[in-house]
């Protein structure tokens, strides 16, 4: 009998129920067990035999279900970002434009007289996601350099330049809702 095998007649099924214990799920379970004996049988040259063969297994399995649940997390975050973006319905599942914008025809800077405008655009920045609109008003309305908006938000450059092109975009679309299409 090789380890491997040993490991799972000794601690298959206390692994198992290690698992299903967090995850509440049968087949998850099953799966993340094998994972971590793969990996464990692939690493065993590394364990050194500091701690028992069970603690080692657990350690391992820990990781994998952390792993797992991290992922998860991001793939969830992923899609509800995307389905909170009002941006979203712009775009296909790789990032391209359904439909792109067509240019403006009239200057935004000499319409800000039209009361009609500013109010479209005040309700428009108000429905922004609360991140997108702090950065707007922030870099466009207040004039802040993007270094000190980065710091006060705790965000990246890249980042940044994210939410302000969404912000735009989303901005855009309220704005042609709203009968201001920049056609002349």
């Amino acid at each position: 009998m090789n380890d491997a095998q040993r490991w799972l007649e000794e601690h298959g099924d206390y692994l198992y129920a290690y698992a299903l214990s967090r995850l509440h799920d049968e087949t998850l379970a099953s799966d993340l067990v094998q994972e971590a004996l793969l990996a464990a049988w692939k690493g065993r040259a590394s364990f050194k035999g500091q701690s028992s063969t069970r603690t080692w297994l657990v350690g391992i399995l820990k990781h994998k279900i952390a792993d797992h649940i991290r992922r998860e997390i991001r793939h969830r975050e992923i899609s509800q970002r995307m389905q909170d973006d009002p941006t979203s319905a712009y775009f296909d599942r790789h990032g391209r434009w359904q439909s792109a914008p067509q240019p403006w025809h009239i200057d935004p800077e000499r319409q800000t007289d039209n009361n009609t405008l500013r109010h479209a655009l005040l309700d428009c920045v108000h429905k922004l996601p609360l991140k997108q609109r702090r950065v707007f008003q922030l870099r466009e309305l207040a004039g802040e350099p993007a270094t000190s908006i980065c710091k006060e938000l705790d965000i990246s450059a890249t980042h940044l330049h994210v939410l302000m092109h969404r912000a735009r975009l989303a901005l855009r679309a309220c704005l042609e809702r709203h009968g201001f299409t920049g056609k002349r």
